[in-house]
C-alpha cells in the first residue's frame, strides 16, 4: 500500500486583544501576510466572513512536516494580524460576537450564501480544521468514507474547542458543531453504495439548487473534487499547532486502516444515520467530560471511546512511524482535557479576558 499523505487546513478568527470582539480585518491580514516571503500564495485562503483567516499546508508525508508548516503559518499570520491591530485566535467560536454582523468576503459564492441564508451567514463565526488524506482512487475513497463514519463523533468530542458564545457558556463543548449542522447538507456523511452513487446523489443536490457548489457540502467527511483525498472536517480548530498534528496523525491512521480493511474485503460496520446524528450531538454537548455514543448506539465513557479508537488505529499509527508523537499527545489530551475544558477553566479563573489571553496566546505558542 502506498503511504497516505496528508495536508491540513486551519480556519482562525481575528479578535481584538483588549475586548475579545471579532475584527473585520481578514482582507488586510491576508494582504500583509502574503507580502512576506514566509507564506506561499497557495497557503493563504479566503473565508466567508472578513473576521476570519484560513491557511493550508502543502502535502506532507511526515507529521513533523505538518507541525512545522502549521507553526510557520500561524506565526506569519499572527504577525500580520498584530500589524493590523488584532490577534489571531484558533478557537471554534469567538467568546464574544459584538452587536453588528461581520461583512462577507467579496466573492460571488459568499454573496449567494448571504442571499440564501442571511442569519446563518451572520452567525457563521466558526473555525474548524480539515485534514486531507490521500486515497488511491474515488472508489476506494467512498469505501473509506463509509468506514470512517462511525469514528467521527469521537473526533468531535476530542477536538471540542468552542464552548462560549455571546459571552456565555453554551453548555456545549463544541458549539461550532451545532451551528454548522444548521446548513442543509451537513453532519455525518451518508453511506454510499459506490462512487457512482456518491456522484449521483451530489448531482441531485446541486440540481435542486439547495447548494450552489460542492463547497456547500458541509458533511463531516467527504471526497475532494480536485484531489484524490478524503477530507475530514469534523474537528474544531485546535488551540495549539501540536494538537492539530495529533488529529492529522489520527485521521491518516483512520484512512490507512480503512484502505487496508477494504482491500482485505472486511465488511463495513453498520452505522445508522440517526444513531450517528445522535452520537455527534452527544459528542458536541459533552466533549470528553461525559459519556459518548458509539456507532451501534452503545453508551460508553469518553475514555473508553478514545481507547477503542486508539486500539483500532494502533497498527496504522505504528506503520507510519507516528506512535510516539500521537500517543503522547493523546495522553496529554486525556490529562489536561479538551481545549473547551481549558477555555472554561480560564473563564472561571479570570473571566472573558483570561479566555481571550488563553486563546490568542496558545494559537502561536511554540
Amino acid at each position: 500500500m502506498e503511504p497516505v499523505t496528508i495536508g491540513v487546513e486551519e480556519e482562525y478568527l481575528l479578535l481584538d486583544a483588549e475586548t475579545g470582539l471579532p475584527v473585520s480585518a481578514g482582507e488586510q491580514v491576508r494582504a500583509a501576510a502574503g507580502a512576506t516571503a514566509t507564506l506561499g500564495e497557495d497557503e493563504l485562503r479566503t473565508e466567508l466572513l472578513q473576521v476570519q483567516a484560513k491557511v493550508a499546508t502543502p502535502v506532507c508525508e511526515e507529521l513533523e512536516e505538518v507541525g512545522g508548516h502549521l507553526l510557520r503559518l500561524r506565526l506569519a499570520l499572527g504577525a500580520a494580524a498584530e500589524a493590523q491591530g488584532c490577534r489571531l485566535a484558533a478557537c471554534g467560536t469567538p467568546p464574544l460576537r459584538g452587536g453588528s454582523s461581520a461583512p462577507v468576503t467579496a466573492e460571488a459564492r459568499y454573496r449567494a450564501m448571504l442571499t440564501q441564508a442571511p442569519q446563518l451567514v451572520a452567525e457563521h463565526l466558526i473555525s474548524g480544521m480539515h485534514v486531507h488524506a490521500s486515497v488511491p482512487d474515488r472508489e476506494v475513497g467512498v469505501a473509506v468514507l463509509n468506514r470512517l463514519r462511525g469514528w467521527l463523533p469521537v473526533l468531535v468530542a476530542m477536538s471540542a474547542n468552542s464552548p462560549l458564545w455571546d459571552g456565555q457558556d453554551t453548555g456545549f463543548a463544541s458549539w461550532r458543531t451545532v451551528i454548522l449542522d444548521r446548513w442543509p447538507v451537513s453532519g455525518p456523511p451518508p453511506a454510499f453504495r459506490d462512487a457512482a452513487d456518491e456522484a449521483g446523489r451530489i448531482e441531485t443536490l446541486l440540481r435542486s439548487g439547495i447548494i450552489r457548489d460542492t463547497g456547500q457540502l458541509y458533511w463531516q467527511a467527504s471526497l475532494s473534487d480536485r484531489h484524490p483525498t478524503v477530507d475530514v472536517r469534523c474537528c474544531d480548530v485546535q488551540l495549539r499547532a501540536d494538537e492539530a498534528v495529533m488529529f492529522a496523525g489520527i485521521v491518516r491512521a483512520l484512512v490507512a486502516t480503512a484502505i487496508q480493511e477494504t482491500a482485505a474485503g472486511r465488511p463495513t460496520p453498520a452505522s445508522h444515520p440517526e444513531v450517528l446524528q445522535a452520537a455527534t450531538w452527544q459528542a458536541a454537548r459533552h466533549g470528553l467530560s461525559g459519556h459518548l455514543i458509539t456507532a451501534t448506539g452503545e453508551r460508553i465513557s469518553a475514555g473508553d471511546a478514545v481507547a477503542r479508537l486508539m486500539e483500532h488505529l494502533t497498527p496504522s499509527v505504528d506503520a507510519a512511524g507516528d506512535t510516539r508523537e500521537v500517543t503522547a499527545l493523546v495522553h496529554r489530551l486525556l490529562r489536561q482535557g479538551t481545549p473547551a475544558d481549558r477555555q472554561r477553566r480560564a473563564l472561571g479563573e479570570g473571566g472573558l479576558t483570561a479566555v481571550t489571553d488563553l486563546i490568542t496566546g496558545e494559537t502561536t505558542a511554540q
